[in-house]
């Protein structure tokens, strides 16, 4: 099983109250960080408000991030990341509904990366791969993505088929990843809270946080995850 956070460390934990919580937790995952130096994109683990934990890459949370290399089996294929099998649904399959992909030979736009090599990406390599792809598809102006030949919207406030693969591919994380189990079990009631600013009223795919919460109250009374 592989892990990496980053360039972190996957640490022990360790308990320390917080910020008036009911339950014990690691001091570090509140650990402040300067903001001189720090990403526009990041929400530090001491922004957080009382009952609340950033999800931060900064220590062993982040491995609840799509970034994350956390190695998993979805549908007997290998992904090194769930942002490699997100970023992988903007690239050309070989055949859509049964008939050749129209985005392989679209004209105007490169194809950088094939949907396979996406696919084994982690973190910025894979989030960058899906910006060109992104590209690509306000050049063909389209708004959809594919998965096994199926396509469908790619930004929707409901819980489509992209909310339901990403879910499972998450389930499916968790499932095989027996120290991913006990570090959601460890957040106990915490409301978990992602590290980077997200767009105003995002897909519900894209709140992984609340996907993981939904899970951690499953693992608690032994509800099956799907």
């Amino acid at each position: 099983m592989k892990f990496a956070v980053l360039g972190t460390i996957v640490v022990t934990l360790t308990a320390c109250a917080h910020q008036n919580v009911k339950f014990e937790y690691p001091e570090h995952w509140w650990k402040t960080v300067p903001k001189e130096g720090a990403p526009t994109w990041e929400i530090l683990p001491q922004e957080a408000a009382p009952g609340e934990v950033i999800l931060s890459k900064r220590n062993e949370l982040g491995l609840f991030s799509n970034f994350t290399l956390a190695t998993f089996e979805y549908r007997g294929k290998h992904y090194n990341s769930i942002e490699g099998l997100w970023q992988m649904m903007l690239y050309p399959e070989k055949t859509l509904g049964g008939k050749p992909d129209p985005r392989a030979k679209a004209k105007g736009v490169e194809w950088k990366h094939t949907r396979d090599e996406v696919s084994q990406m982690v973190a910025f390599e894979a989030k960058t791969a899906g910006d060109e792809a992104y590209k690509n598809m306000q050049t063909m102006k389209i708004d959809w993505v594919s998965f096994e030949g199926e396509r469908f919207i790619y930004w929707t406030p409901e819980k489509g088929k992209q909310y339901k693969i990403i879910r499972a591919a998450m389930v499916e994380k968790l499932k095989q990843h027996s120290e991913i189990q006990k570090l959601l079990l460890s957040t106990g009631t915490l409301i978990l809270k992602p590290d980077h600013h997200q767009e105003t009223d995002p897909p519900p795919s894209w709140k992984y946080f609340e996907i993981w919460m939904e899970l951690r109250d499953k693992l608690k009374s032994h509800q099956p995850l799907e």
